[in-house]
């Protein structure tokens, strides 16, 4: 839609239908070659109205007057291969106050042989998820021997020009309890965040009881620190930064389990590939815990519904563990999986493999050449070793 535009799509259908530049466009992926027959439920509440339908290179323009709902057929297309298709509704003309309210787009045909994959709304609020587009992440496979006794965890992330999509989410050290990593907030404003969950269930970061609450030991300079919820709820930090598509970032992660209070002090650290001192973003203390840090993760979202019809890409590499005998090893495995709306095949637009010694990750924009879920990653190791930190002279 127009982002001044009136109309919108509530659970009813499409509404409000009434601009000249109003345009509704329905993405659905086709999973079989053959032919798509279109048709709408609509009605015209007032007068009468021209529409046009337009797939592919196909438009149809329809004549419509019907005060009542009533199943209008649009035309035929043929779907040469297997894909996503973007199926358009534009006004021409009208008479009443809208061109009409639209409830259903209704497809037959021998392209459906094989099923649509579609955002439905039967699963809870999926037309906010299914709009936000399919999360995917790297589950990196570390040595069975050092399981749960990874001190460190180090990464890099750099977003190809032109993938720093709004509302993404490039997020690099990922960990049992918490994440870290760097995001595309605004057209002028960018983040570098940092969050550990709480072991309280909630979404309401108040309704936590004290002994359970996530503290702040230290944080950086200009490190803004607070609560998060509503996924989940525990302790936040974030700087504003604006980092740049192109360049390579760093992040380092650090876990101090204390066994004689049950508590592990997680603590990370940033810094762009080409400066020699590392920022320290915050160090939080986790109650009800004492390990290393374990499930290490990299993923890649869109947070924001009104970009998930947009492509955004990262590279993830140069990863590496250091266990608390000082021993580095360098992370070449991954398992690429995906997120509920993956899951539940509501959307295949996502993906993630290896280019050389990277690996990387894609989601939204309808492509089509999505990658499998569950499928095993395996990058090059790198020319140049392990990075060389003094982690005593660490802020």
């Amino acid at each position: 839609m127009n982002a001044n535009s009136k109309a919108h799509i509530t659970d009813s259908g499409l509404m409000n239908w009434a601009g000249v530049n109003d345009t509704a466009g329905i993405w659905l992926r086709i999973e079989a070659k053959g032919t798509l027959h279109l048709a709408c439920r609509l009605r015209v509440p007032q007068g009468n109205s021209e529409i046009r339908v337009m797939v592919n290179n196909s438009s149809f323009n329809k004549k419509v007057s019907n005060n009542s709902y009533q199943t209008i057929d649009i035309g035929s297309v043929v779907i040469a291969q297997p894909g996503y298709i973007c199926i358009r509704l534009k006004g021409i003309k009208r008479s009443g106050l809208v061109y009409a309210e639209v409830s259903d787009l209704v497809l037959k045909g021998s392209a459906l042989s094989n099923g649509a994959v579609y955002v439905k709304n039967n699963l809870g609020n999926y037309f906010y998820w299914g709009r936000r587009g399919p999360s995917v992440h790297l589950n990196y496979k570390v040595p069975a021997a050092i399981q749960h006794s990874v001190e460190w965890f180090y990464n890099e992330v750099t977003v190809p020009v032109g993938e720093d999509t709004q509302g993404s989410y490039f997020m690099s050290n990922g960990f049992a309890e918490g994440y870290f990593g760097m995001q595309v907030n605004s057209l002028t404003e960018r983040h570098v965040l940092f969050s550990l969950w709480s072991p309280f269930t909630t979404n309401d970061p108040k309704s936590i009881p004290d002994s359970l609450k996530i503290k702040l030991i230290k944080k950086g300079p200009n490190v803004h620190a607070g609560e998060f919820g509503n996924e989940g709820s525990g302790g936040q930090s974030y700087m504003n930064y604006m980092w740049k598509t192109g360049n390579t970032y760093c992040f380092l992660t650090h876990a101090q389990p204390d066994a004689a209070t049950n508590t592990t002090v997680f603590t990370c650290y940033f810094k762009a590939a080409k400066d020699s001192e590392w920022q320290l973003m915050a160090s939080f203390r986790r109650p009800k815990t004492n390990d290393h840090l374990t499930q290490l993760y990299s993923f890649l979202e869109n947070f924001d519904p009104k970009f998930g019809n947009r492509e955004r890409k990262a590279n993830y590499g140069n990863g590496w563990i250091v266990d608390t005998a000082g021993n580095w090893f360098e992370l070449t495995g991954a398992l690429f999986t995906g997120d509920a709306t993956a899951n539940i095949k509501y959307r295949k637009d996502y993906a993630g493999g290896t280019e050389n010694d990277l690996f990387y990750l894609r989601n939204c924009g309808f492509f089509n050449d999505f990658t499998p879920l569950k499928t095993m990653l395996q990058r090059q190791p790198g020319a140049k070793g392990h990075p060389v930190i003094n982690f005593n002279d660490l802020p």
